[in-house]
């Protein structure tokens, strides 16, 4: 197929990616406008438009895709189809019935559960056993078209944010590819979502990540994982930021925690290899932390050049 691919960050490379070795011609690259990073402030392309560099691709960025503008020139490519994965920016009907196919949609959920911008990381956040990718035939809602196929995976309680997102990513390039193949062979049979089912996520922002330890320890991990790499979990310890990389919810098998009296966000028991804080339900291990100014490792590292005694207070 001839392909307008739109997406914006490393989850839509894996896409692209997979379409072009998977033999379909991608016409097109639309991509979000190249944006300041850094203290330097210097404009820095998306991670799709490198590819599309890289791969001699040419790439469209517009500023409002809804713009008259921008749809004249899209209805200027020969497309079958569009494919969207990650792009940023909501599409207008008008672009929608420009490929003779419309546009799908690969989004990191197991549709209409997590419709919105942050699917991966709170099928972590909200401890859920499964979550998946589904193929979606796009419409003017947010997330809300039918169904063309979906592939899910189990989820076993200890996957980061980061190892989540590679793993969905693959599964998605996977996914599409079938999709279309189908498509092409008019062996896809579209489903209807169920609206009653569905459930709308916003976008994470760093201060998600500060912890509130008046919440569960097991509240607590998961947001450690799921926020992991970005924007990471933190609190603070003598007036500097402190990430919590990696932490586990401690079992009364591993400690006698009904002997441990504190309050939330206190530390209540240290010694040569553990850290344990006090949360508002459970007793949380701190395994790996990076504090203000250091490098990030593991707690007993820390804890040879650091002195935290029982009854000091994170956050």
């Amino acid at each position: 197929m001839k392909i307008i691919f739109m997406g914006t960050p490393d989850f839509a490379t894996y896409i692209v990616d997979s379409l072009y070795n998977a033999g379909h011609e991608i016409v097109l690259i639309v991509t979000q406008p190249d944006k300041p990073r850094g203290r330097s402030g210097k404009l820095t392309p998306s991670p799709v438009k490198k590819w599309a560099t890289e791969h001699d691709v040419k790439v469209f960025q517009p500023s409002k895709i809804r713009d008259e503008e921008s749809v004249a020139y899209l209805s200027g490519i020969d497309a079958d189809i569009a494919v969207v994965a990650a792009f940023g920016q909501i599409l207008p009907e008008s672009v929608l019935s420009i490929p003779r196919l419309g546009c799908v949609n690969v989004h990191a959920s197991l549709l209409p559960k997590y419709r919105g911008a942050a699917p991966i990381q709170c099928a972590i956040l909200n401890g859920d056993d499964k979550t998946g990718v589904t193929i979606m035939q796009m419409g003017v809602g947010l997330d809300d078209g039918d169904i063309l196929l979906t592939k899910e995976i189990g989820l076993d309680g200890t996957e980061t944010g980061g190892e989540l997102f590679d793993e969905l990513a693959g599964l998605g390039g996977e996914a599409i590819v079938e999709a279309l193949d189908k498509l092409q062979a008019g062996a896809i049979t579209p489903i209807l979502q169920d609206e009653s089912k569905a459930t709308h996520v916003c976008m994470i922002c760093k201060e998600d990540g500060l912890i509130d330890w008046n919440k569960s320890a097991l509240s607590i991990e998961r947001c450690v994982r799921g926020l992991n790499p970005w924007p990471t979990a933190y609190t603070s310890y003598n007036g500097k930021n402190l990430k919590i990389w990696k932490s586990h919810v401690v079992s009364a098998d591993e400690f006698a925690i009904n002997k441990l009296e504190a309050n939330a966000a206190e530390v209540c028991y240290v010694d040569k290899r553990n850290l344990y804080v006090m949360t508002g339900d459970g007793v949380l291990g701190l395994d790996e932390i990076q504090l203000e100014g250091k490098k990030r490792m593991e707690v007993q590292a820390f804890l040879l050049g650091n002195q935290i005694h029982p009854g000091e207070k994170l956050g």
